[in-house]
């Protein structure tokens, strides 16, 4: 995969579309993954949260018009083993009962070298807060350059777990939680 510089394709003034700078993308939610990990004594535990539903709309020329709404399925959460899947999505920690989605909504995308920051407020358990992850574009290997029909967005970024009041295991399960997601997204229309 080719790495696609969100700065590169604000100098070059590349958009997916000529007629309109704001271009609708939807996510393939079976080539994108919603990873998570977090520190279990000297172990880690890792998973996935499935995807939802996603509205993406990027403007290449101008990413202050760019906007990210996403839900993720708390219901749906797999750990790396049978106890701690059962743990996360208990009372304790992600409450899925109560609260069976999550949720993302942008409220800015700023440039940051060849990458971006995206800030937005994330909702877990009923609790809402400002976060940032990273993100990075790449093109498919063979794409041409002002091929923007399909892409990959790597996003990264960390939180902790007791800010949104999921402090189940404190005492064995880190803080600092850890995402990596991976979207595969396509062009609407």
């Amino acid at each position: 995969m080719r790495r696609l510089a969100i700065a590169t394709l604000i100098a070059i003034g590349l958009a997916p579309c000529a007629q309109a700078a704001t271009v609708a993308y939807r996510m393939d939610a079976s080539a994108s993954t919603v990873a998570f990990e977090t520190d279990f004594g000297p172990d880690l535990i890792t998973g996935r949260i499935p995807l939802e539903r996603a509205d993406l709309r990027l403007d290449f020329d101008n990413l202050a018009n760019c906007t990210v709404q996403v839900a993720l399925n708390v219901a749906g959460a797999q750990a790396s083993f049978p106890f701690a899947a059962q743990a996360l999505k208990g009372p304790k920690v992600l409450a899925a009962r109560d609260h069976p989605r999550m949720t993302f909504e942008s409220t800015s995308v700023r440039r940051a070298g060849t990458a971006a920051d995206i800030t937005g407020k994330l909702t877990i358990r009923g609790v809402t807060r400002t976060v940032t992850l990273r993100a990075q574009i790449f093109r498919p290997n063979g794409s041409t350059a002002d091929d923007l029909a399909h892409l990959t967005v790597k996003l990264s970024g960390r939180v902790r777990r007791s800010d949104f009041g999921a402090t189940g295991w404190s005492d064995m399960v880190g803080d600092e939680v850890r995402i990596l997601i991976t979207a595969r997204i396509d062009a609407a229309g």
